[in-house]
């Protein structure tokens, strides 16, 4: 079920920022992020268990600086699957948003050094 960001549309119309690469890059990753369902952090791994021929599934996971682990039943192993690739793609999303927003305040601070070398030769 995608989810909505309209703070985030609403911030964008009302502020203006310079339109360029990385703008329109991260307002495509804040527009995916919205579009992911749920999640579940963790490492889901399977175990041998005595004698079955299946494995069980156990997730792992922190909690509070420690290792927490809980059984999941074999019938929601696929969902928790997808929660857990949920998880990973979100994190991707994340560390995408931060880079290219990162880039826009670089970019910022060389625009305002050209402007001001621009100003300075101006007004000799």
């Amino acid at each position: 079920m995608p989810y909505s960001i309209s703070l985030y549309t609403s911030y964008i119309k009302n502020n203006s920022v310079t339109t360029n690469r990385h703008t329109a890059r991260r307002h495509t990753a804040l527009r995916r992020l919205g579009q992911i369902g749920p999640f579940l952090e963790g490492s889901l791994c399977s175990f041998k268990r005595p004698g079955c021929s299946t494995p069980g599934w156990h997730l792992t996971f922190k909690q509070k600086a420690k290792t927490r682990t809980v059984y999941v039943p074999m019938d929601l192993v696929p969902e928790v699957k997808k929660w857990n690739r949920a998880h990973k793609q979100l994190k991707k999303l994340i560390r995408e948003v931060s880079r290219h927003s990162l880039a826009l305040i670089h970019g910022h601070v060389a625009n305002q050094r050209a402007a001001s070398r621009s100003r300075a030769l101006t007004r000799r």
